[in-house]
């Protein structure tokens, strides 16, 4: 498919980049990367189509790897694994260790009082305790 000197002309025309729209596409142009890694020693409109189909590649991982929208107690509980928190640590914010107990087992809802509270202590926006999606706010007890 690709000689050893190819031009950058050469290359484009043997295959023309296109956005990835599927893992067939992606396969494809796995396999041109691989054919131009294995050369070894690249010339440098080789190593510039390859930084092309890098780009590509790269933009289509990134839209399959998208960050699911976390909120309310996995959030919560997020935050207290990734700062090796105990139960005890949000007392002064639920109170008794028992409701932060319950809090992250699901048997009671976040309050208002408690996301304002979450956000000082973790230095976040109150925003980040809500979910995108407004439907989907019955995480949240309302007084």
């Amino acid at each position: 498919m690709l000689n050893h000197h190819s031009s950058y002309t050469q290359l484009l025309v043997s295959f023309p980049p296109r956005s990835i729209k599927n893992e067939e596409d992606l396969e494809k142009i796995q396999a041109v990367v691989d054919n131009l890694l294995d050369k070894g020693e690249l010339t440098e409109e080789e190593e510039d189509y390859l930084d092309l189909l890098g780009i590509l590649i790269y933009e289509y991982e990134e839209k399959q790897n998208l960050i699911p929208d976390i909120y309310g107690v996995e959030l919560l509980k997020v935050l207290i694994a990734d700062l090796n928190l105990k139960q005890k640590d949000l007392v002064p914010i639920f109170k008794t260790e028992s409701i932060v107990s319950d809090v992250l087992k699901n048997k009671r809802k976040l309050t208002v009082e408690h996301i304002e509270k979450l956000a000082k202590f973790f230095n976040v926006s109150v925003a980040v305790f809500f979910p995108k999606n407004p439907s989907e706010r019955d995480f949240l007890e309302v007084a």
